[in-house]
């Protein structure tokens, strides 16, 4: 429901003319001030460990903590740029050397080196002791895996996403203190953006060595982003200080409170009465009524992120192709975008994005929308009438619920009889008990290149076939293929090929629309939104005009 600043006062009984400026907290001694951030959540997982925590809510959450050797341009078009490393070269196409920014330090006070770096990729805290480089396999099992050098226990999930983002990584060297050697066991144009990917951010040896046990690791990591933690309540809370020894310069906040207020009614009173100073994940509905208010604003756009409908290809309802292909015909996505998001994203071009550059494949849609075709085809698969069910969280995605309903109607009207089963968390989501169907998710591009997406996420390493709701032989082979090809057109084809396999004849997904945040805050406050979940407050993005 909008939310008007008018009936916000009667509420709370405030006057209007009362209505004083949210404070910024000032730490005695310290004239930088402290901020408190309104998130829908702080991570899925309970842990502060990207490997872990592959998501939106956690790439904001990591934005503070974590950086890369080669990062993201936060404040121009995701481009990449140097980062704990000044530049790189190619050595060979399985080679990629890179020369470290001198003086880094970590949260600890240590001194990024080589041998951090190493570390960062090794077994003992990437792919578990039992990783072999040479098949490139690893022991995976529903439980906790032993690593025996340092005696914690890895979580599987860390080792799935190690594998999903360095299928080929044979290792990486010190070459001197300040020069380190990314050496694959087969060609891959895609190394950069590996390195420059969500999950292969740098972290402290003798932190990661020195902690307990794993999660004792993963809720204080020891990093060299700006800001460090304090302290972390999971589905709370996460208090996080300025890293005084940060190498782009001193923080301009004393301290960063991310507090999670899962109800957006509560995110945009909290702003309005200065309980918070930012506000993430406003849906545009929201928007006029913050930006009636002239002392707030709003800022946000489309992010490199597409809102997914995915299937479970082996429940009865869906093992036809057919059914699933009904499903993807029956959706007016032009329509969620107008009635939902007041024309503030778009129906991209399929599970694809305009900055792959050459591999970007031209003149491709997503699934027309066309009822009657719909119709025709759950007739010809002979669908009876039985229930398919539809797994939602309660907003986790901006506008999700709403989505959900719609997308139920448009379906109905096809003759698919779906029906929304309301759930808490993704393991709920994922849980393979015989009566997953349908279900919400996203899918982002880390780098430009569709290996970062179509096959990190539906190819053979990607969640979607580790949970075994979907494979396709075909898909499979052009995926590992894919990864070792250099020569571009070639590549192209094959990614072509993707998009038909899995949109088309054998939907694995159905793309939705692109997704967009939007972020309140004071508008006396000068600070920029980047194109993505993340959120920059280095010394550059922040100022209290």
């Amino acid at each position: 429901m909008l939310i008007h600043r008018r009936n916000f006062l009667i509420g709370t009984g405030v006057a209007a003319g009362s209505l004083a400026l949210p404070r910024f907290a000032i730490a005695q001694g310290d004239q930088r001030p402290s901020i408190t951030i309104a998130v829908q959540q702080i991570s899925n997982s309970a842990s502060l460990e990207p490997l872990r925590e592959q998501s939106n809510v956690g790439e904001r959450t990591f934005s503070f903590l974590y950086e890369g050797l080669i990062m993201r341009n936060l404040q121009g078009q995701m481009e990449q740029v140097p980062g704990l490393a000044t530049s790189w070269k190619r050595i060979n196409e399985r080679t990629v050397e890179l020369t470290l920014r001198p003086g880094v330090k970590f949260h600890n006070g240590d001194e990024m080196t080589a041998d951090d770096v190493a570390f960062t990729f090794s077994r003992e805290r990437m792919f578990g002791p039992d990783y072999d480089i040479t098949s490139n396999k690893t022991l995976f099992a529903n439980v906790m895996v032993r690593d025996s050098v340092q005696g914690k226990a890895l979580p599987p999930e860390v080792m799935a996403v190690a594998k999903r983002s360095w299928p080929a990584l044979e290792k990486v060297e010190a070459v001197d203190k300040y020069t380190v050697r990314f050496v694959n066991r087969t060609p891959d144009v895609t190394m950069e953006g590996r390195i420059a990917r969500y999950g292969s951010e740098i972290i402290s040896r003798r932190g990661y060595e020195e902690a307990k046990t794993w999660i004792d690791w993963a809720r204080a990591p020891v990093t060299t982003g700006p800001y460090k933690v304090r302290s972390f309540s999971p589905d709370q809370e996460l208090i996080l200080d300025a890293h005084e020894d940060y190498w782009g310069g001193r923080p301009p906040l004393k301290s960063v409170r991310l507090v999670v207020v899962p109800e957006i009614a509560s995110r945009v009173n909290g702003l309005f009465s200065g309980q918070f100073d930012f506000i993430c994940d406003m849906p545009p509905d929201q928007i006029p009524g913050i930006e009636k208010n002239a002392k707030f604003e709003v800022q946000g756009g489309l992010i490199a992120n597409h809102r997914l409908t995915v299937f479970d290809k082996h429940h009865p309802q869906l093992v036809d192709p057919r059914i699933r292909q009904a499903v993807t015909h029956a959706i007016d996505r032009q329509a969620i975008v107008d009635s939902l998001w007041a024309g503030r994203t778009r129906v991209p071009a399929g599970l694809q994005w305009e900055f792959y550059g050459p591999m970007f494949v031209e003149g491709w849609t997503v699934p027309e929308f066309n009822l009657q075709k719909a119709k025709d085809l759950v007739k010809a698969a002979g669908y009876k009438g039985d229930p398919i069910p539809f797994r939602v969280l309660n907003n986790y995605y901006t506008n999700q619920v709403s989505t959900a309903q719609i997308l139920v109607e448009m379906w109905r009207q096809a003759g698919l009889n779906v029906q929304i089963e309301m759930k808490e968390n993704w393991q709920q989501i994922f849980e393979n008990n015989g009566q997953r169907a349908i279900r919400d998710w996203s899918n982002s591009a880390p780098f430009t290149d569709p290996i970062s997406s179509i096959v990190n996420q539906h190819g053979p390493n990607g969640q979607q076939q580790q949970t075994k709701e979907w494979e396709n032989d075909e898909m499979n082979r052009l995926s590992v293929a894919m990864e070792t090809e250099t020569d571009m057109p070639k590549r192209k084809a094959m990614f072509k090929r993707m998009l038909e396999i899995c949109e088309r004849e054998d939907p694995a997904y159905t793309v939705l629309h692109q997704n967009a945040t939007f972020t309140g805050k004071r508008k006396d406050i000068q600070w920029k939104s980047a194109p993505a979940f993340a959120m920059d407050f280095r010394g550059h993005n922040f100022r209290i005009a």
